[in-house]
């Protein structure tokens, strides 16, 4: 038996990136996925390649995450799972980053995982509990000079995760949240951050020289991740963080 038969998935940020690769992991492990994305287009396209179904979703919205919940609650009767993982990734420093650019981050980061845990609680809750995971970053665990906004909303969600399991513990849902933290993950956010930067050549050089193990993670080793932390055999495991970084916060 597949490690997800019969659970039921929500990926936000799905139609991309390390959404799409933990969309994939989940359906070949036999969960019924549903890829929520604001990508109207592309989350259509990813949900047809991948048999799966597909809910608009702005993860700033709190009516979206209301509507996208209710309706794979009312397919299914069940909301077995829910990834958090839509995200921005702006860089800027204290001085640079701009009123602006910080708002957008933290409603789409922090926000975002806010209203999924708050939605994904209310219907888990209804049925037989559930897992979610939510996608911080090493960002979340140490500091970078030039992502200010970034590193605050990451180390925001990495204590919400703990928030949100305690609460659950505690009320007796059945309902288990973990953080996972990638470091590099090449995934097409990471290529535009490379892309735009000064010098490409040498930011993707000093990004893999950067990490000890010598390369990037790849979005399905992240997914992997995800998936046990979905899965049954991870029952005891809740309010953790899991880093997935090859090594850069070991040093």
């Amino acid at each position: 038996m597949r490690r997800l038969e019969g659970k039921v998935a929500l990926i936000s940020g799905g139609a991309s990136g390390i959404g799409f690769a933990t969309a994939r992991r989940f359906a070949e492990e036999g969960a019924g996925v549903v890829l929520g994305d604001i990508d109207r287009a592309a989350g259509a396209r990813a949900a047809s390649e991948l048999g799966a179904e597909f809910e608009p979703l702005d993860v700033t919205s709190d009516e979206d995450w209301r509507n996208a919940t209710d309706a794979v609650f009312a397919r299914h009767g069940t909301l077995d799972i829910l990834v958090n993982s839509a995200g921005i990734a702006p860089t800027g420093t204290i001085e640079e980053v701009t009123l602006e650019d910080w708002r957008r981050t933290m409603a789409v980061n922090l926000d975002g995982t806010f209203l999924g845990c708050r939605h994904g609680v209310r219907v888990m809750k209804q049925g037989r509990g559930g897992s979610i995971v939510n996608l911080s970053s090493v960002s979340g665990l140490v500091g970078g000079h030039n992502i200010a906004a970034y590193n605050a909303a990451k180390g925001a969600v990495r204590l919400l995760t703990k928030s949100v399991a305690l609460h659950c513990a505690r009320k007796g849902y059945g309902i288990r949240c973990n953080s996972v933290h990638p470091g590099f993950v090449d995934t097409p956010m990471l290529q535009e951050l490379i892309r735009t930067s000064r010098n490409p050549d040498e930011t993707r050089s000093k990004l893999a020289a950067s990490v000890p193990a010598g390369r990037n993670a790849r979005a399905e080793e992240v997914a992997a991740m995800i998936a046990y932390l979905a899965a049954d055999e991870s029952a005891f495991v809740t309010g953790a963080e899991f880093v997935i970084d090859g090594g850069v916060t070991a040093m």
